[in-house]
């Protein structure tokens, strides 16, 4: 990663504040990019097991959000504010060290499974690697290992499925794997971006249950991005809504359906609406 860092002063090991601190807590978060701010200021935390939700509509900086906490912004991209995991100061850290956090601390989902995935590989061999990578496992262990989670995330027949390519399952079985995967190192926490947009409803139903129920079931904490209030309606707790790379809005996912402040949390609401009226 070759991202320009500032951070907020405090170095990666110092605990004066951060020792206290539990969870994802990002604090005055900015990202500029060829000289344009894509994030201004942004502040917001995701409690230990809590599911907070991130909206806003196309170029809101939704998604940059998510790579930053991740670390894997655009090269050439500089960020400044603080990102603490569990009180551990990310921003600064070496890229190095920042990659050993992605998988083992804190894992990601992304938008498109179909190119989260090794086209050229069982999806089988995908899943064990960061078991074994992560956990030590060997790789009889590590095969065992991502049966269960392929049954945890509710795919049928494991054992046959993960001998599948990806281009030989549908999109929501690849997605489904690209959860096992995102779980396989035992995350605390784990980062969704816009999950389940290139899913028919029905699939994305399902998928928003099996986010719900894993982490639940390892008390882990989820940070869900979507463009779709109705979406998050179902899976977060509390909604951070973004607009021109500022967090404009947030609290109870319940409060801001029923009485949104900011004119693009009325839009995102409005939008939700006309859509529950279409769908039958």
């Amino acid at each position: 990663m070759s991202a320009a860092v500032q951070h907020d002063g405090r170095g990666p090991g110092d605990g004066s504040r951060g020792a206290a601190e539990r969870g994802l807590v990002v604090r005055g978060l900015s990202v500029r990019i060829a000289g344009r701010t894509v994030l201004d200021d942004v502040t917001f935390a995701a409690p230990p097991g809590r599911r907070v939700g991130v909206i806003g509509a196309s170029g809101s900086g939704k998604s940059m959000t998510a790579l930053a906490v991740m670390g894997l912004e655009p090269a050439g991209a500089t960020v400044s504010g603080s990102i603490r995991l569990d009180g551990r100061e990310l921003v600064g850290l070496p890229d190095r060290e920042r990659a050993r956090t992605r998988g083992a601390e804190i894992g990601m989902v992304f938008q498109e499974p179909g190119t989260a995935l090794d086209p050229l590989r069982r999806v089988g061999r995908q899943v064990a690697e960061p078991l074994r990578l992560h956990r030590g496992l060997d790789r009889r262990a590590a095969d065992r290992a991502a049966e269960d989670l392929a049954r945890a995330v509710g795919l049928p027949d494991p054992a046959s499925l993960l001998r599948q390519y990806p281009h030989q399952l549908s999109g929501g079985q690849r997605q489904r794997i690209c959860i096992a995967m995102a779980m396989a190192g035992e995350p605390a926490y784990l980062v969704a971006d816009e999950p389940t947009t290139a899913l028919d409803v029905t699939t994305e139903a399902r998928i928003l249950d099996v986010f719900a129920g894993l982490t639940a079931a390892r008390g882990a904490g989820l940070l869900f991005v979507t463009h779709d209030l109705a979406v998050l309606a179902r899976i977060a707790e509390t909604v951070v809504v973004l607009d021109a790379g500022r967090v404009v809005e947030e609290g109870q996912v319940a409060d801001l359906l029923r009485a949104p402040q900011h004119p693009a949390t009325v839009a995102l609401v409005e939008a939700a609406r006309a859509t529950a009226r279409r769908t039958p």
